[in-house]
């Protein structure tokens, strides 16, 4: 039976990992047992950022669309109430939009809801 040198197939796998890890602080960017480690935590934050990025995007809108209501003299609760009862459709990312850049959009969107 041939022998078989294994060298080349390690040292791709640990450049990959090293060129994965290239932003990490000391030995977690230069040692393949610290690197390995790190893109393991690393690779569980983004996942969980991921999911993160999508609640806190949502509390942005709702924070923009309470401060813009407001301003119009009705409470956030009261206006999604509204929306829900006149069955307008608009979710709060188009709302927030349209408070931040549309905002005679806005301000006819909760006309019609106070009527």
């Amino acid at each position: 039976m041939a022998r078989v040198k294994r060298g080349v197939t390690s040292h791709r796998k640990h450049k990959k990992v090293l060129e994965l890890t290239k932003g990490h602080r000391g030995g977690r960017s230069k040692n393949i047992k610290e690197a390995k480690s790190s893109l393991l935590h690393a690779g569980e934050y983004a996942f969980a950022g991921r999911k993160l990025r999508k609640r806190d995007m949502r509390r942005l809108w709702i924070v923009q669309l309470g401060n813009a209501v407001r301003n119009e003299g009705l409470s956030y609760s009261k206006f999604i109430a509204g929306l829900k009862t006149k069955n307008i459709l608009l979710d709060r990312k188009i709302l927030a939009e349209l408070a931040v850049n549309n905002i005679d959009d806005f301000k006819q969107s909760v006309a019609e809801v106070t009527k």
